[in-house]
């Protein structure tokens, strides 16, 4: 099985938060199903990666421990 095939889609939109005063903010949620996934939790330290105009990659800087009891499937 190749990357794409594996690969699961989670459309959002970015959307804009205005403050009175202030410059729009631009902000982006993350899918909790995604998040639980790969244990993402609140307050975890990510950072942005750009690739090219059309790929950013979103890289946790520490890992946090698995807390799943049972491994994932190999196909």
């Amino acid at each position: 099985m190749d990357k794409k095939s594996m690969q699961t889609s989670y459309p959002l939109k970015v959307q804009a938060i205005r403050s009175k005063g202030q410059q729009p903010r631009l902000y982006v949620s993350f899918p909790l199903a995604l998040a639980a996934a790969i244990s993402l939790n609140p307050g975890d330290e990510v950072q942005w990666e750009l690739l090219d105009r059309s790929e950013l990659h979103l890289v946790r800087l520490q890992t946090s421990p698995p807390t799943t009891r049972r491994r994932a499937a190999r196909n």
